[in-house]
């Protein structure tokens, strides 16, 4: 007979898809430590093995999350919860899971992990022995669900928090987009599957393998099986028969030490400041993860990109001594909103995120604007477009390599961009030279300057009209010039160290095209706070330009360079070295 579903209200089923989403990501601290602990040159299939079971994990929480958000719930990623110090137990379950270096041991645990559920195991929700039974215990759920309440009832959740296969292309898996009980029991078919094989009890997963087409893809417990065994399965080979193709080798050599599960290193040491960079960058990953999953799933790439940063910091940790003669290696620890660099909440704000983009969080609204100029190319005014679609919180290109400009799709990550900032810049009173005339003072930055051209003119720049600002004309065309600066390097007052007279602009940020289509800055209005990637706000101004083509000498801060190089929306800059390869 079969057992009665423990899932049985709606509720149940939420808090169960959201321990199938603490599920999923328990297991990428342990497959990112093996990853990296592997010299990809030395132990390619192994480092190959593990690359794309961690792609297809980080698939399985997307598809966790699909599942929550369409039964009403909201995914919940950036928590303490994620994060327990290791060795820990799976969510719900006695597996114990180790952050350990590519070995026998690490091996061991993966395949303890990912076996197949045996032949007439029952659903389990709670205290289950395979994955597998865990996710027969949400899918007996939801039919019952559905059955009980209807389809309609049980899936009631906004649609447009489904990420779909537009916003992740790292697997040959389905990122299902989830709205009702066909496509709910698709995306539990492919969790399932790419873990432990087709339900016919295949080694297969049912997908293509994306590193060797002409193959086809083995379920994860397979997988590293393969490497267990060192050799490959192939056509004809059952679980079995074990696998009987060509040979895999793996270097023992060519893996990194580190030791089991890395302990937090003195305060104040080198050791400790690297763990810490670590923390901050894996946890800015979860927050990005959390607010891709709950209403802005462009994030997903951002988040997905940022993941490349990891990579270095856990190498550069796997090469430092811990205080008892061991290798270090990253701690994966919890750090709270109120210790990040940029913040909590849900104000308005812009975060320069480390080698990425700018995430603007509290639905700022973004809008086009085009430079208008005279015949003979004189800066005359802005023309403001049609504002551009937007979810509550999103990322706009920094690296100026973006397929889809102005916003990020992580291709900062692929190609390496260094978004270096300059040091903090001194206060704007502090830097401003400052040049009287009649009922005007003008005050200039010239760090600021983006080349507009507003303070040229047609015939004479600012600094020369102003011995002529006793004619009001003058002095109202010299007013409207600086008013037309975007960067605010140029700003005045009615008298000398008298209040700045600003414009009154909007809290915005607009996508600048200047003279002959080409591509200019972002321009920040309202007094939008903008946050460093090292934690430092820049000084808050009415106005100001931030770089969105990748070249600027003074990042994040814009500082013309767009012009010198030619740079445009549609066609990504080359970098020097990209330029002469």
């Amino acid at each position: 007979m079969p057992r009665e579903p423990r899932i049985d209200t709606l509720d149940s089923l939420r808090e169960h898809l959201q321990w199938a989403i603490e599920l999923e990501h328990a297991t990428l601290p342990p497959y990112l430590c093996a990853l990296y602990s592997l010299d990809p040159e030395r132990n390619p299939e192994a480092t190959e093995v593990i690359g794309s079971v961690f792609a297809e994990e980080m698939l399985h929480l997307a598809l966790a999350a699909n599942l929550l958000n369409a039964v009403g719930g909201r995914p919940r990623l950036d928590i303490p919860e994620m994060l327990p110090p290791h060795p820990r137990r799976l969510p719900h379950s006695d597996l114990e899971l180790s952050l350990l270096p590519f070995g026998p041991k690490a091996l061991e645990m993966f395949l303890h992990l990912e076996r197949p559920a045996p032949p007439g195991a029952p659903p389990e929700g709670d205290g289950y022995e395979t994955i597998g039974q865990f996710y027969a215990a949400i899918e007996q759920g939801l039919r019952h669900l559905c059955k009980q309440l209807g389809e309609q009832a049980v899936f009631r959740g906004d649609p447009t928090r489904q990420v779909s296969a537009a916003h992740f292309r790292h697997t040959a898996g389905r990122l299902t987009a989830v709205d009702g009980l066909d496509s709910a029991l698709a995306a539990l078919e492919e969790i399932v599957e790419q873990g432990e094989g087709t339900a016919r009890g295949e080694v297969w997963d049912g997908d293509q393998d994306i590193f060797h087409p002409e193959r086809d893809e083995v379920a994860h417990y397979y997988r590293f099986q393969e490497v267990e065994l060192g050799r490959r399965y192939q056509r004809g080979d059952t679980p079995q028969s074990g696998p009987t193709g060509e040979p895999i080798r793996v270097d023992p050599a060519g893996v990194r030490p580190m030791r089991p599960n890395p302990r937090p290193a003195e305060p104040g040491s080198a050791l400790h400041r690297a763990q810490d960079e670590f923390n901050h960058t894996y946890c800015a990953i979860l927050h990005l993860l959390e607010q891709a999953f709950n209403g802005s799933p462009r994030l997903l790439a951002v988040a997905t990109g940022t993941m490349y940063a990891l990579k270095a910091q856990a190498r550069a940790l796997m090469g430092m001594a811990d205080g008892e003669g061991s290798t270090a290696g990253p701690t994966f620890e919890y750090v709270t909103p109120e210790r990040r660099r940029w913040g909590v909440g849900d104000r308005r704000r812009i975060v320069v995120l480390r080698d990425g983009p700018y995430v603007v969080y509290g639905g700022v609204p973004l809008r086009r604007k085009r430079k208008i100029v005279s015949s003979a190319n004189d800066a005359l005014t802005w023309r403001t477009g049609d504002a551009i679609a937007t979810e509550d919180t999103y990322a706009l290109c920094r690296c100026g390599h973006s397929g889809s400009k102005p916003f990020c799709d992580g291709t900062h990550a692929v190609i390496g961009f260094d978004g270096t900032e300059s040091p903090v810049m001194r206060p704007y009173r502090e830097l401003q030279h400052v040049h009287d005339g009649v009922g005007i003072s003008a005050q200039r930055v010239g760090e600021l300057c983006v080349h507009a051209a507003f303070c040229i003119g047609r015939t004479r720049p600012i600094a020369e009209m102003l011995a002529d600002t006793g004619d009001s004309d003058v002095r109202s065309n010299v007013m409207g010039r600086i008013d037309h600066c975007p960067s605010g390097s140029y700003s005045y007052a009615l008298e000398r160290g008298g209040d700045t007279v600003e414009p009154d602009l909007p809290q915005a940020v607009s996508v600048l095209e200047e003279e002959d289509g080409l591509a200019g800055a972002l321009w920040v209005t309202g007094q939008v706070p903008v946050v460093r990637a090292d934690g430092r706000p820049l000084e808050t101004r009415n106005r100001m330009t931030l770089c969105r083509c990748g070249h600027s000498g003074n990042k994040p801060l814009c500082d013309g360079t767009h012009r010198e190089i030619g740079f445009r929306e549609e066609t990504p800059v080359r970098t020097d070295e990209e330029s002469t390869s």
